[in-house]
């Protein structure tokens, strides 16, 4: 790809980028796989950002197992889930955007608002007390439990339709899908059953996240 010389008022080479990135000699047929340079530089910075976020996954899984140990101590448990929780959301989106050009962005789309949607429901029942909750919201005291559940079940239900776009994407490796899909099962049971499932689950989401994150920062896009 040719670059242009010019003089500028003082005499300076201009250095002049073309206004198209593709193939240098493209006939008129092949001009709609040309893209302009501020959206082939937008779409790199997006997935980027998409690679360099995957790496919030597998801290989100440590901080979650951290949190199924019970263990007493600074910061306390509130802190941790609130972090375990932002740092998820950052992962997921990551990694919806990266799978945004493969074949199920759909199901990733589904995936990632399916489990916001959860998130939104488990943050204010786990966060707040239950006599809180009782009083902002019209239901009985003995429903926060169900409530609690169900909200853990839409994220699972959510992390689930991403580890099924994963293994079917064939962007990344199929292996990091199953095991995202194990902890989205293992993870959404987490508040009706007992250890160790919650800590199998967290292990198996940084297994996951570890895989994602490693494949997924040595994407190319396609030139």
């Amino acid at each position: 790809m040719s670059i242009s010389q010019r003089q500028t008022a003082s005499g300076r080479p201009l250095r002049v980028a073309p206004a198209w990135v593709g193939a240098p000699t493209a006939t008129e047929a092949d001009t709609h796989h040309l893209l302009p340079v501020r959206d082939a530089v937008w779409i790199w910075s997006v997935r980027r950002y998409a690679r360099l976020a995957l790496w919030a996954l597998p801290a989100a899984a440590v901080c979650y197992g951290w949190l199924t140990l019970e263990v007493q101590g600074v910061p306390g448990p509130l802190a941790v889930g609130l972090f375990a929780g932002w740092l998820a959301m950052i992962s997921l989106i990551a990694l919806a955007g990266l799978l945004a050009g493969s074949r199920t962005r759909r199901c990733a789309l589904a995936g990632l608002l399916t489990t916001l949607a959860g998130a939104t429901l488990l943050l204010p029942v786990a966060a707040l007390p239950e006599d809180a909750v009782v009083a902002s919201a019209p239901m009985a005291a003995g429903h926060v439990d169900s409530l609690l559940t169900v909200a853990a079940a839409v994220c699972g239900a959510g992390m689930l339709l991403l580890g099924w776009a994963v293994f079917r994407s064939k962007l990344v490796n199929p292996a990091d899908g199953v095991l995202l899909m194990l902890a989205a099962l293992a993870m959404g049971a987490g508040t009706s059953v007992d250890q160790p499932v919650p800590t199998v689950g967290a292990l198996l989401a940084l297994a996951a996240g570890m895989g994602l994150a490693w494949t997924g920062g040595r994407l190319v896009p396609r030139s």
